[in-house]
Parts: structure tokens; sequence; C-alpha cells
């Protein structure tokens, strides 16, 4: 098995993985590298210091530029954009050029485009059209310019209503150990009361809590999981999205109403979004703070809780 090049592509490396098909009109400068089984389009352009990996598929009219580093399994639209340079002069070349990664599995869509220096995490889409300014998460689904988060694949947000149950009380999700919560909620002509108690509604006793307000629409939070704390969520003020990942499943959870609670148990990657400008988010944790217990990347997750 070897590479086809068509009659009317240029290809100057040497470096091309069996199977790869290089069609019409593509330019593969000499110090590139090319994996196995990948599909390069008419009129493609590959500079020298790029890599490609196994079973990548480029769109027409896609041009990869120096520092640009494309994972296995990675899809890209036609005419994306890649750019290295982030004040570029005509005729000033930088010492060096900023790397671009886009890890396994992740799809950039059509016209796309993707400033230099970031990551576009393992597993995540960028919406066509999107400008990214920033590093995207992994499993992350972004849009729009400047592109945000609009959600996590296989994680379609679950309305409270639809995972709740229908009294105080608590429902099992498909994340291991995760359960939303309905604590009791009591209300007369003086205002609404939410309560919960510690062993029965709190599955723990807390030894530390904190707030998370303010937080722009555009961050994410979290993004990590714990290797003995566990955690209880309550959004007291607006809405909040929680998305827990167990490693093999992962569900989207709507925080909206301050008798709803979210428990997370150890060795659950957990992050939050959408937060709604008003929002405030009550964390109670089962220990007090200590940065060894956080697991903050996502391979060193997966390898503790055996899905590497």
């Amino acid at each position: 098995m070897s590479a086809f090049i068509h009659p009317q592509a240029l290809c100057e490396s040497p470096d091309v993985g069996d199977g790869t098909r290089i069609w019409a009109f593509a330019h593969v400068l000499p110090g590139a590298r090319i994996g196995r089984d990948c599909n390069v389009c008419d009129g493609v352009f590959v500079e020298n210091d790029v890599v490609v990996g196994d079973r990548v598929t480029i769109k027409g009219g896609v041009q990869l530029w120096d520092g640009v580093t494309l994972e296995d399994d990675v899809f890209v639209g036609p005419n994306a954009t890649f750019t290295n340079d982030a004040f570029p002069r005509s005729r000033q070349r930088p010492a060096s050029f900023l790397r671009t990664t886009v890890e396994k599995g992740a799809s950039i869509g059509a016209n796309a485009t993707l400033l230099p220096g970031i990551t576009v995490g393992a597993g995540a889409m960028v919406g066509a059209g999107a400008v990214v300014l920033r590093s995207v998460p992994r499993h992350a689904i972004v849009a729009g310019n400047p592109a945000r988060i609009v959600g996590y694949v296989n994680a379609a947000p679950q309305a409270p209503a639809a995972v709740a149950p229908p009294g105080p009380g608590r429902t099992a999700s498909r994340v291991a150990g995760v359960h939303f919560h309905r604590l009791p909620r009591i209300e007369d002509m003086r205002g609404a009361l939410a309560v919960g108690e510690v062993g029965r509604d709190l599955p723990f006793a807390p030894k530390r809590f904190f707030l998370v307000f303010d937080v722009p629409s555009a961050e994410v939070r979290g993004e990590h999981a714990h290797r003995e704390c566990e955690q209880f969520l309550v959004c007291v003020r607006g809405s909040v999205s929680v998305v827990a990942d167990d490693g093999a499943q992962r569900e989207e959870f709507v925080l909206d109403r301050p008798e709803f609670g979210l428990h997370i148990p150890p060795k659950v990657w957990a992050s939050q979004y959408r937060y709604s400008p008003d929002a405030a988010l009550a964390v109670f944790a089962s220990a007090p703070y200590d940065p060894d217990d956080y697991i903050r990347d996502y391979e060193e997750f997966l390898r503790v809780v055996g899905r590497a």
C-alpha cells in the first residue's frame, strides 16, 4: 500500500503515509509530514513545519502554515483558515511561528478562522464561520464571532423538569455517581425557602464552601476532577449549565432554581458554562482545599478512571 498523488498535485515531501490521497492542485512542501489514510483535497497548501496525523481529512481551499499540527482523525472543512503570526508584517519573518494544535478527533467547520497559538481540544467541534480567538476545551462545541461555547459533544442539555424528581429527592444520571437533587421548597406570603439537611439532602458533611459569581458569559469554569473531594452545586440566583463526564458518559445539567442541586462525586470531570449575567453558584465541598486533589489534565483523568 502506498500514497496516491494526483498527476496535477505537487507533493515535495517524502514523508507521506500509506493510503493517503493527495488530489489535484494540492501543494505539499518538502518538510511536511502527513500520516496514513489521509484525504488532502483539491487546492490544499501544506507548508514545511506542519504535522498531519492519520486518517485526517483536509477539504479544498485550506492552507496549513508553519506551526500547525493536526492530530489523528481531524476533519478540516472547506476554506478554513489557519494563522501563525499574531502581528504579521510583509517580509518580516519572526524567529519562530506560534504553534496551533488541533487535537485528536476534532472538527473545524467550513470558513472558520483560527488565531495562532491556540489548541482545539480532542473531540471538539468548531462551527462553520466561527472566529476562534482562544483555545477550545475538549468536546466543546463553539460557534460565532468571537467563538463561544454553545454546547458539548454527546451532552445534550437536560431541562430541569426532565431530570428532577417530582418532589424532594434525587435522580441518578447516566454519569457514574452523579445525582440531580430537588431540595424541599417552602413558600408563603413572606417569600420562598429552599432547605437541605446534611446526611439526607446533602450526601456529605461539608468542610468548605465557595461562591462563584460575576462570571462573563463566555467563560468556562471548573474543567477538572477531584481524586477524593466531592461537591454539591446549587445555583442560588440566575442559571448555569454543568457538564459532568466520567470518561465514558457525558451529561449536561441546567441549574436554574435554588431548590435544584447537583452532586459531583470524586473522579468525575466537571465544567460549568452558560452563566447568566446574574448567576451565583454555591459549591459545598467535602474537604478543605488541597491543590494535590485536583486533576486538571483530561488525559491524566482518563488514566485515573481506567479509560485511557
